[in-house]
């Protein structure tokens, strides 16, 4: 039996009949569709998202690159295991894609992008937004999405559908493939019939595995774990997206092992557990790092092992350091010559856990009062970040985040990609619940936040969802307020106006560049922005937008405005100035290094002074074989 439907038609009914399956848990894998429509895709997707929108759920986006932060947005807060579609038109509508694409495929969270493309028929050539390549007729600008997407597929001829449809579920579904998944649709062909195999439309469900360990492997690491006097857990994302937080608690409980996380691993254990000793690298706690710099045995699960982390080569000093890396990539599993263990995190620590318990084996008491009492001294330094004696005076940005975290609970989840919030994040934020937490350090993308926070509500509404944006990032994309608003999805937006990019002024100033062209200033008569702040007023351009906007001008205001937004069913924004200035309550300085390279000749006595500081630095680098 067949049925003749357009390309397009077809693709919306078989994305309707497509599931997941983890744990006995079955849902939506393509639960919605996000669009823009232009020339490309108006009269294909855009009549099929009529035709079937019983079956397939829009919403209309303001931006398409930050239609694909919701998507995300929503795909991580789903655990990888439902996510949603975004298409657009050709030209720059399709080029838009790229940023947000390369945010999904390196957070490793899967995502499905259809932009429209050129005629395959080439009838009408060059068509409007058409880029021609004389020496190659089958380019489009869609082909800037290869380097970016785990799968790209341009599907010139209807029969093409379907291999092409039935591989990008397969990447989508995949543990260690997931990312980006593009599918190029000529417009021609998105309005062409074709009569469809019934099948085609059939109800699929695509299993999400947890594979085990090698029993080898699993051997091996159980002696290596043995062996070792001061192991260090370093918690990646990847323990996020297997669900193994309680694998990993009951393993970090029986064994005593400290766990110190990355920005996309942090609330892996709830702050308050015994063995979370808090970040690692670069944005990470003195406790973290000094547990880094003598740890015998590094145990890696689920990261990556980013420069951050791994403060650019030079955190783990110990002589004769190993590593021992739980991952469900292998690729990531041999990474810093490391032992690998090529296992699903929550299988492994499970069996780990386990294996270690027949031994009854746990590290030394001395080890566990060292690090507990380390922990204690950074949560005193936590307090004191955070701390206010004059609650009527402008906050630093440190109380702004002791004000929210003094009002947040377990249903509260912050989001936020970029600026100078990440690092104070990393160090200062106590996680209440697995999903808190929700940092995109992966591609560190600015204008992430607002859009990923409507997904992360799209996919938890009964959560308190907080997108945390500076004003550099505010300014980068705002646009979805808008959808926010038309949808009536309350999210709350906490809005931090410090003048300029904070976070790289301060590097900035660091590597000898005198944060040159970090301020937003009038410029002066030098031509340098170092004139008087900037009149742009955020607040009222988020209202402009439609929000609801609270304005807090001391650290008194903002605990009052931060509880009204928090108790809001309607979007709302919390507007605050904070002091630029480093103060006492201000956070504390990076506990580890970065390596940013700095000019290796220069006039400027910043600049020469910043080179020294770096080759000190750069001296103590090791490669770990």
């Amino acid at each position: 039996m067949t049925t003749r439907l357009t390309v397009a038609q077809a693709l919306v009914r078989f994305l309707a009949a497509q599931y997941t399956e983890r744990d006995g848990v079955r849902q939506r894998l393509i639960s919605a569709t996000w669009g823009i429509f232009g020339h490309g895709n108006v009269a294909g997707l855009g009549q099929a998202l009529v035709e079937y929108g019983d079956d397939m759920p829009f919403h209309q986006g303001r931006n398409e690159q930050s239609m694909v932060h919701a998507a995300v947005g929503y795909a991580r807060q789903s655990n990888r295991l439902s996510t949603h579609a975004v298409t657009t038109s050709i030209g720059p509508g399709a080029t838009n894609l790229v940023t947000g694409a390369a945010l999904a495929t390196i957070n490793h969270l899967p995502v499905l992008l259809l932009p429209g493309d050129i005629f395959a028929t080439r009838v009408a050539d060059p068509v409007l937004q058409q880029l021609e390549v004389p020496y190659a007729g089958d380019i489009s600008v869609n082909d800037s999405l290869r380097p970016v997407s785990k799968y790209f597929d341009r599907v010139t001829r209807p029969e093409a559908l379907i291999p092409a449809a039935l591989q990008a579920m397969r990447v989508l579904t995949d543990p260690v493939e997931t990312g980006a998944v593009t599918l190029a649709l000529p417009q021609d062909v998105q309005a062409e019939a074709y009569d469809w195999p019934d099948e085609f439309f059939a109800e699929r469900t695509w299993t999400v595995r947890r594979p085990g360990a090698d029993p080898t492997e699993l051997a091996e690491a159980v002696g290596a774990i043995r062996a070792a006097q001061r192991p260090l857990v370093i918690a990646g994302g990847g323990v996020h997206h297997s669900r193994a937080e309680e694998a990993l608690a009951e393993f970090a409980a029986a064994t005593g092992i400290p766990v110190a996380s990355t920005q996309a691993g942090k609330g892996s254990l709830r702050h308050d557990h015994p063995q979370d000793v808090g970040a690692v690298g670069h944005t990470g706690t003195a406790t973290a790092n000094e547990l880094a710099r003598q740890a015998d045995l590094v145990i890696g699960v689920g990261t990556r092992y980013t420069d951050f982390t791994t403060a650019s080569g030079t955190l783990f000093e110990q002589q004769g350091v190993r590593f021992l890396n739980l991952n469900i990539a292998p690729y990531d599993g041999h990474k810093l010559a490391g032992q690998p263990l090529v296992a699903d995190a929550r299988s492994g620590l499970t069996e780990l856990t386990e294996a270690l318990q027949l031994h009854t084996h746990r590290v030394s008491g001395t080890y566990i009062d060292e690090y507990s009492l380390d922990k204690e001294r950074w949560e005193q330094r936590v307090d004191a970040c955070f701390e206010a004696e004059e609650p009527d005076i402008r906050p630093t940005q440190a109380q702004v985040l002791g004000a929210l975290d003094a009002l947040a609970d377990e249903s509260d989840v912050i989001v936020n990609a970029a600026g100078s919030l990440p690092g104070d994040l990393h160090k200062l934020w106590r996680a209440r619940s697995r999903d808190q937490y929700h940092l995109e350090y992966g591609y560190s993308c600015m204008g992430y936040e607002i859009p990923a926070a409507i997904g992360v509500k799209m996919a938890a509404p009964e959560r308190n969802v907080w997108a945390l944006v500076g004003d550099g990032t505010y300014l980068m994309m705002p646009t979805e307020i808008v959808t926010a608003v038309q949808e009536g999805i309350a999210i709350k937006l906490l809005l931090i106006q410090n003048h300029g990019y904070a976070s790289i002024g301060g590097l900035s100033e660091t590597v000898g560049g005198e944060r040159f062209g970090t301020a937003y200033r009038y410029q002066s008569d030098d031509g340098t922005y170092t004139g008087a702040p900037l009149p742009v007023d955020l607040a009222a351009n988020a209202a402009s937008l439609g929000m609801r906007v609270l304005r807090a001008k001391t650290v008194r205001d903002l605990r009052a405005a931060l509880a009204e937004a928090r108790a809001a069913d309607t979007p709302t924004c919390v507007y605050v100035e904070t002091e630029t200035a480093d103060t006492v309550s201000g956070p504390p300085p990076a506990q580890a290094w970065w390596d940013v390279p700095v000019a290796e000749t220069a006039t400027r006595p910043s600049a020469v002074k910043a080179r020294e500081l770096y080759e000190r630095h750069v001296s103590t680098r090791r490669r770990h074989l």
